[in-house]
């Protein structure tokens, strides 16, 4: 049965969303504002965009606003004077706010930043939606330690895991074969790697299909993307390598399928839109309705499939021998790329140069095993600084 807005009368769900400003954010929220009164906002939290979070904080008065950036705390604190929405700043708020007693928990602050809030909110032992792969990717065997310890569900939001989540049969995991993971291909799919070496920031991020933050669009692009999906969905779903499959599918409408060992394949399909995991998500273990596309099969005609191409697309092979290497080398893998992608989108190097400091990273850095947070902050700030070196002069 669905939740409605009658039904959440009595009792409504109570949320925080951790990187509320982004666009997981933001689907989010529009889909909790398409809720009406079904839900209550404990919590909102933004890097540096004081003014959409301030924005969405008088719409919704949450009981908290928290800024990351401190340098904003006096923005934002006047943006709000007078709504009674508490307001606070830095990473030790970030943290304090995914400690709030909210029944369940967006995690969508982008990049390894999000590790410790993450980390916080599943420590309560309450429901965290997950989008942040690069949590699961850094320190994917501490966070699974860490839901179990607490008692936690974590639900995947991508839309990939989400797919295979609501297909993979959980009472029977020995019945799973593999399981397939699709990807676009990207808007360089077709594109000659001569070509990519050319590439501009403003043509990565134009995702022919997905509307997503330059940082996840230029993964994409590079399949890198596909490649931390890769490590996520080796510890989501308890499976090797070898048993993770990718292909590409540039209609993006196949999200996700799970092989069994009758040879029977388990697809989930869906319009590209983010609103539709999320409100699985959202609404789980019951429905809810989103005013997302609705899927036209007969519109779109055909659905095409292609096995993914390493030597024009090395992120991708990256990341499998990250996820084989194991240790501390899927962390590395993930801070290399995102001081890579930073770079690009700064202009410093090209397309192709990202994938190549990822590689140069983790042959630099040494890859031993992590236990605790310490140790993976401390390895993932060595892997920052070596990939910033092989940046070169600003």
């Amino acid at each position: 049965m669905a939740v409605t807005a009658h039904d959440a009368m009595a009792a409504p769900r109570r949320v925080s969303i951790l990187g509320s400003t982004g666009s997981i954010g933001c689907s989010t929220l529009d889909i909790i504002e398409h809720h009406g009164d079904a839900f209550v906002v404990e919590a909102l939290t933004a890097h540096r965009n004081v003014e959409r979070l301030a924005a969405q904080a008088i719409m919704l008065r949450p009981r908290v606003a928290v800024i990351g950036d401190a340098a904003a705390y006096r923005q934002l604190k006047e943006a709000l004077s007078g709504t009674g929405v508490a307001v606070a700043a830095g990473p030790d708020a970030l943290v304090e706010a995914a400690h709030r007693p909210a029944d369940w928990t967006m995690a969508a602050i982008v990049g390894a930043a999000g590790l410790e809030p993450t980390i916080a909110a599943i420590r309560r032992g309450a429901v965290v939606a997950l989008a942040n792969k690069e949590c699961l990717v850094s320190a994917g065997r501490l966070m699974m330690d860490e839901v179990r310890a607490a008692g936690a569900t974590l639900l995947p939001v991508d839309s990939e895991h989400n797919a295979i989540f609501q297909v993979f049969d959980f009472e029977q995991p020995e019945s799973v074969e593999s399981i397939i993971l699709t990807a676009s291909g990207g808007p360089f799919r077709t594109m000659d790697r001569a070509v990519m070496a050319h590439v501009t920031p403003a043509q990565a991020i134009a995702h022919p299909n997905w509307d997503m933050g330059a940082k996840i669009s230029v993964d994409s692009a590079t399949l890198m993307n596909k490649g931390l999906e890769l490590i996520e969905a080796h510890h989501l779903f308890g499976l090797p390598a070898e048993r993770i499959e990718i292909l590409i599918h540039p209609q993006s409408v196949i999200h996700g399928m799970v092989a069994y060992v009758d040879g029977s394949v388990l697809a989930h399909l869906g319009a590209p839109d983010m609103r539709t995991p999320i409100a699985h998500a959202l609404g789980w273990p019951e429905r809810i309705s989103t005013p997302a596309a609705r899927l036209d099969l007969a519109k779109l005609g055909q659905l095409t499939f292609e096995p993914p191409d390493l030597e024009r697309f090395p992120a991708l092979r990256l990341a499998g021998q990250a996820l084989k290497t194991g240790g501390a080398a899927p962390t590395i893998l993930n801070a290399a790329n995102e001081i890579a992608v930073q770079g690009f989108l700064a202009g410093r190097i090209g397309f192709l140069d990202i994938a190549r400091i990822v590689e140069e990273t983790l042959a630099t850095v040494d890859e031993p095993d992590v236990s605790d947070l310490s140790e993976i902050r401390d390895i993932d700030h060595r892997a920052r600084a070596a990939a910033q070196e092989l940046l070169g002069p600003s």
